[in-house]
């Protein structure tokens, strides 16, 4: 790949991450006020899986146990998700959204559904078809490049 290629691409994603991030917040503000960007993403993944433990979650967006901790136990004191007692592990839990926690969640993600219906109107089905295995499979190299790289060993 070209670096001019390259140089298009960075900027284009530089733009983009940082369009997501604004709307991770704005987002995350809907469901609670007192919500930073990531528990958005932390609470769609916990609605999309339920009664998954705190340590599969970790692994699976890339952060150590003690910073997901950390936003686990924001998110419960917040009365937004609730933890159980994994009946398999008697150190574990499980984790899932709390009925106030759900709603919230489910009135942002219309939220934000209808803002992308309203962003990609003009797009046909097979644009937006191609877009999200694009985007599935960028984040698929990017996971496997981020878990052998330097910095991801330096917590970068």
């Amino acid at each position: 790949m070209a670096d001019d290629e390259l140089s298009q691409l960075e900027r284009e994603l530089g733009l983009f991450l940082r369009r997501a991030h604004a709307s991770a917040s704005a987002m995350s503000r809907r469901v609670h006020p007192d919500l930073d960007a990531s528990a958005y993403e932390l609470l769609a993944l916990i609605s999309r899986t339920p009664g998954v433990r705190a340590s599969d979650l970790a692994a699976y967006i890339g952060v150590g146990r003690g910073t997901m901790s950390r936003q686990l136990a924001r998110l419960t004191g917040l009365g937004l998700v609730e933890r159980v007692a994994d009946p398999d592990d008697f150190r574990g839990q499980l984790l899932s959204l709390s009925d106030g926690g759900r709603a919230a969640f489910e009135s942002a993600l219309r939220a934000r559904r209808d803002f992308l219906a309203r962003a990609l109107e003009d797009w046909g089905p097979d644009q937006i078809a191609v877009l999200t295995e694009q985007l599935g499979r960028l984040n698929r190299d990017l996971a496997a490049v981020w878990s052998t790289s330097d910095e991801a060993a330096a917590g970068a």
